[in-house]
């Protein structure tokens, strides 16, 4: 292990397994989303909604699927369908009230478990740890061809719009 490059792929195998801090897993007693609940919903919330076919393009996902995945979200009453906004023929979906609660209460359990791994960083080293995350997840979205949008800044310090 004597490139760095060796150290990095190291370092990530272990990032995801210490996934519970950052991201979730399955819907526990809790209440929280499970894992594809959880990242199909921060997609929506920054994209807006979303019909099947952009969310295959997105995730690069089979529609059969998403097709579960969502139908088991609609069950949650995380999302609902909706005629498209733009005025196309797909459905799209959206994010319920419901969804937004318990996405939002998602993001706060998860930023507590980093901000107590992260207790004894200077707020310095957080914020160059988070623009290289930042940067090392937009070349492999380059790479891919399939950027994620990224939120405003005030929305990933979790102001929203109109909630201030």
């Amino acid at each position: 292990m004597d490139k760095p490059t060796h150290l990095i792929e190291f370092e990530t195998m272990l990032v995801g397994r210490h996934s519970h801090l950052a991201s979730s897993r399955t819907r526990n007693a809790d209440g929280r989303l499970d894992r594809s609940a959880y990242l199909l919903l921060n997609r929506i919330d920054v994209q807006g909604p979303m019909s099947i076919g952009e969310l295959s393009a997105a995730f690069r996902l089979d529609a059969s699927t998403l097709n579960r995945q969502t139908a088991a979200m609609l069950r949650a009453a995380v999302v609902e369908r909706i005629p498209d906004p733009e005025g196309g023929i797909a459905r799209k979906f959206a994010i319920t009230e419901e969804g937004r609660r318990r996405l939002e209460g998602d993001r706060a359990h998860y930023t507590r478990g980093l901000e107590r791994v992260l207790a004894d960083w200077t707020a310095a080293e957080v914020a160059e740890f988070a623009a290289y995350l930042r940067r090392f997840n937009g070349d492999i979205e380059r790479l891919e061809g399939a950027p994620w949008p990224r939120p405003t800044a005030d929305e990933a310090t979790g102001a929203r719009p109109g909630s201030g």
